[in-house]
């Protein structure tokens, strides 16, 4: 099984990610608000900014702090692009 850190030392499996999205849509808050209601969301952003909104094969719906670029970059084994990198630095440093 192998599972990807979505930040702050949470892990999801990466065999169950179906989509890893931005939550800025209309369509991406509205699959949030019906998770919500029915108690399938999982808050992973430690109160900060949700940045990536990843969906289960289970139909649980997880908030993530890091960019969307980042997520699928470890779901591939690969590094984060520099941009993503850098985004994310400075969000923390607000």
């Amino acid at each position: 099984m192998k599972l990807i850190n979505i930040g702050f030392g949470n892990l999801v499996n990466a065999s169950r990610v179906v989509a890893i999205v931005s939550p800025d849509s209309a369509p991406s808050k509205r699959i949030v608000q019906t998770a919500r209601d029915g108690g399938m969301v999982i808050d992973a952003t430690q109160g900060r900014r949700t940045r990536a909104i990843i969906i289960m094969s289970d139909d649980h719906v997880v908030l993530s702090a890091l960019l969307p670029e980042t997520i699928a970059a470890r779901h591939q084994g690969k590094e984060a692009p520099e941009s993503a990198l850098r985004a994310e630095e400075e969000e923390e440093d607000e």
